[in-house]
């Protein structure tokens, strides 16, 4: 009987081990929430002032420290970490505040952040400043990145829309108040569509002018054309669209000159306030626009196209350059965006503050995105498998820059959303001539069959 009952607890052990294992690789939040933050937050509490003493992470004692100890207690005196705040657990890992001893500064923890993350058995371990003297880690229990799931609360507002997922598990929104143009680079089934499908669908709920470029027949912009106020799908539809949005540009200056009482003479240069100044009554609605294969306004088959050209990329760059006071972003998206292209696309590509790099052919692509802004991303973004769509990396000219991975969204979803908030779409008369054509949604037929009476006398 003893042997039965041994033999059944061993069965039982290892059940439990082979279910925690298969939880871990098939659905690692479960796991995390069951397994991992128990034992992680063991070990932290466990470890931490050895853990600390090895990284180098703590400062010798005070006098008076050392003068208390020695009076109340015989044992030895040791180096102080930084003290530690409460720890808070979460969906996706642990989150906690340390408050440095003098003499430290945040670079010294995050140069320690990988030994870290192995002493306490967590996925990543992320470092932010939160004021002088006191840093949050965030400790990541799994591969957030893997299977996408944006956080449940998330604060945005007028042009901010959430869009993907960074990979210390926070949202990552797209704000074109701080970063007014982005650029947004991708190799064929990289996840590019994906990214601008997820920003035009939360833009669509929003009153924003979306307009758009589609130089591939609108193959790409096209589902979401009740939605849009303009929509031009080849060069030749562009190269009206574009001398339109400078004009609306023009007048948006003189209505800011009128409200503050600025000589109509005075070039736009030097005009330093914008739209968000006027009353909410007065303000036009911001308008975003929308280039899909931004090469294709680039490249000529003719020496007749070249003079287009030209203009289309010169009034590119005065939309990029004095757009944003006027409020109106650009989301620009290719391929490839490098001096190849032509005259104006090196000054085009200074004027995008955002960059986005999906996964490339070349370390060359990879270096037209990120190459002036950070250069240690440009090989992050070379690492990228093709078996991860959706995975980029998403830097700005302050330097920075993170992983991120965009959540699926089918394209049934994203037009149906469209058609849903084709009624919020601001009325901006000048876009008229470019409103895109949308058929008339076909009514489904009842099922029921009406079925002939029987004539009697």
């Amino acid at each position: 009987m003893t042997d039965l009952v041994t033999w059944a607890e061993l069965g039982g052990a290892l059940a439990a081990i082979g279910g925690a294992a298969y939880a871990r690789q098939a659905h690692p939040a479960a796991y995390w929430s069951t397994v991992g933050l128990p034992v992680s937050v063991a070990r932290l509490l466990a470890s931490y002032s050895s853990t600390m003493d090895a990284c180098g992470l703590t400062v010798a004692p005070s006098r008076w420290r050392v003068l208390a100890v020695k009076a109340t207690t015989r044992r030895e005196v040791r180096p102080v970490p930084p003290r530690r705040g409460m720890i808070r657990p979460t969906s996706t890992g642990l989150r906690l505040r340390l408050r440095l001893a003098p003499g430290q500064e945040p670079a010294d923890v995050a140069a320690s952040a990988e030994r870290l993350r192995h002493a306490w058995g967590v996925h990543a371990v992320y470092v932010r400043d939160v004021k002088p003297g006191v840093v949050e880690l965030r400790l990541v229990g799994f591969d957030v990145l893997r299977k996408v799931r944006m956080p449940r609360r998330i604060d945005a507002g007028l042009l901010q829309v959430p869009v993907a997922l960074r990979e210390d598990a926070t949202a990552l929104v797209r704000d074109y108040r701080a970063v007014p143009h982005q650029l947004v680079l991708g190799a064929t089934l990289s996840g590019k569509s994906m990214f601008l499908r997820n920003v035009i669908t939360g833009l669509a709920t929003q009153p924003v002018v979306l307009v758009g470029i589609d130089c591939k027949r609108g193959v790409e912009l096209a589902p979401f054309a009740p939605r849009f106020s303009a929509l031009a799908t080849d060069p030749a539809q562009a190269a009206e669209l574009l001398p339109t949005l400078v004009k609306e540009m023009e007048d948006r200056y003189d209505l800011i000159k009128a409200r503050q009482g600025i000589a109509p003479s005075t070039p736009d240069e030097e005009i330093t306030s914008d739209i968000w100044g006027l009353p909410e009554d007065e303000r036009p609605a911001p308008i975003v626009l929308f280039i899909d294969e931004v090469a294709e306004l680039f490249l000529i088959a003719t020496r007749k196209e070249e003079e287009r050209r030209d203009e289309m990329v010169t009034q590119l760059i005065r939309l990029a350059q004095l757009g944003r006071a006027a409020g109106i972003y650009l989301e620009v998206c290719g391929q490839r965006f490098g001096a190849e292209l032509g005259k104006g696309a090196t000054m085009l590509r200074a004027q995008l503050t955002g960059r986005v790099c999906h996964r490339v052919n070349d370390e060359a692509s990879a270096k037209m995105a990120l190459g002036d802004i950070a250069p240690e991303a440009v090989y992050a973004a070379c690492a990228i498998a093709a078996e991860m769509p959706g995975l980029a990396v998403v830097g700005d000219t302050s330097g920075g820059w993170s992983r991120i991975r965009t959540p699926h969204m089918s394209l049934a979803d994203a037009a149906a959303t469209c058609r849903e908030t084709a009624h919020l779409a601001p009325d901006v008369p000048a876009l008229t001539p470019f409103r895109p054509y949308v058929p008339p949604t076909p009514v489904k037929a009842s099922g029921a069959v009406a079925t002939p009476q029987t004539v009697t006398d």
